[in-house]
């Protein structure tokens, strides 16, 4: 089997994962290139060791390197707004961008729910860590009863968030809070993060709050076992996806002011609340960083795919 050649720009944590993720798990890529700007980087360094081609001059040098030809996936580990860049740089090479940035320049896509549809595109985009953790629940709900209303809350060890998260903050909320609606599902959506500072460090912790029209109680036996057939499928990508506890579903007091959250006047009955866990595989990063492997443990997956549907095309 020919395996598919793939880059990754940025050699910091994300990319570093990344990087080991494919050496050391992967079906049908091999890596092609680590890209980064600073020569002392410990990713490119780790790179150089492994074999790996490497270069610090950025998106340029990928570009300049040899074997930049057969190089069909090129993943993007670095920020929002370098993304926007290194998009316009490559696109004209017709290679496939897997955005691990909240750009959101191409189509969300969490693999879990809708990896399938956007399999041609040329660019498309990761979400965020607390996306990656939450929009299968919102989706998994969604399926089931209407969605008025879906916020999460995405808990983070603040050791996990190096210079990019911390410098992607707002695109974190903007475009967690889009895809929880597009991908989703939900009528309307909102994001926050948390960077919990707790010593000894804490893996992942994310919580999703659905406001649903489930008045049925067959309803919510239907609407707790989609959340755990999805948890399912998550976890076979991130094996460290987990439910903390039992789906919670209360009636929503009639006097609670939930009309506030609301796109219009059709009040839900019910809230959904799902606590969940996320903790990291340690390939690179330590095992509480698990937002940052849901990321690349996500994008390798489309990478799979893409690679898997090139291969029975052939």
């Amino acid at each position: 089997m020919t395996k598919v050649k793939v880059a990754v720009i940025g050699s910091g944590n994300i990319g570093t994962d990344l990087m080991i993720k494919v050496l050391r798990t992967s079906t049908h890529l091999e890596m092609g290139a680590l890209v980064g700007i600073d020569p002392a980087s410990d990713g490119l360094a780790r790179a150089a060791r492994l074999g790996v081609p490497i270069t610090a001059e950025g998106v340029e040098g990928l570009v300049s390197m040899p074997g930049f030809d057969d190089i069909e996936i090129v993943f993007d580990a670095t920020s929002a707004k370098a993304h926007l860049s290194n998009d316009a740089r490559l696109r004209p090479f017709g290679k496939r961008l897997i955005d691990l940035t909240p750009a959101a320049i191409g189509p969300y896509v969490v693999p879990a729910v809708n990896a399938d549809d956007h399999m041609d595109a040329p660019n498309v985009n990761m979400v965020t860590c607390g996306g990656q953790a939450t929009i299968p629940i919102v989706a998994a709900v969604s399926r089931v009863a209407h969605v008025a209303y879906a916020e999460i809350v995405a808990s983070i060890a603040s050791k996990s968030a190096g210079p990019g998260t911390r410098a992607n903050i707002d695109e974190f909320t903007e475009t967690t809070s889009a895809a929880i609606v597009s991908v989703g599902g939900a009528q309307r959506g909102k994001a926050i993060i948390i960077l919990n500072p707790a010593e000894p460090p804490l893996v992942m912790r994310d919580t999703v709050f659905c406001l649903v029209d489930a008045p049925d109680p067959v309803v919510h036996e239907q609407l707790r076992q989609s959340i755990q057939a999805m948890v399912a499928d998550v976890a076979a990508y991130v094996p460290g996806y987990r439910l903390e506890q039992k789906v919670q579903i209360t009636e929503i007091p009639a006097d609670q002011p939930v009309h506030t959250l609301l796109a219009d006047g059709r009040r839900p009955t019910h809230q959904v609340s799902v606590f969940l866990a996320v903790e990291g595989a340690a390939h690179y990063l330590p095992a509480y960083a698990g937002n940052l492997d849901i990321m690349t443990s996500a994008g390798l997956q489309i990478a799979e795919r893409i690679a898997q549907r090139k291969e029975l095309a052939r």
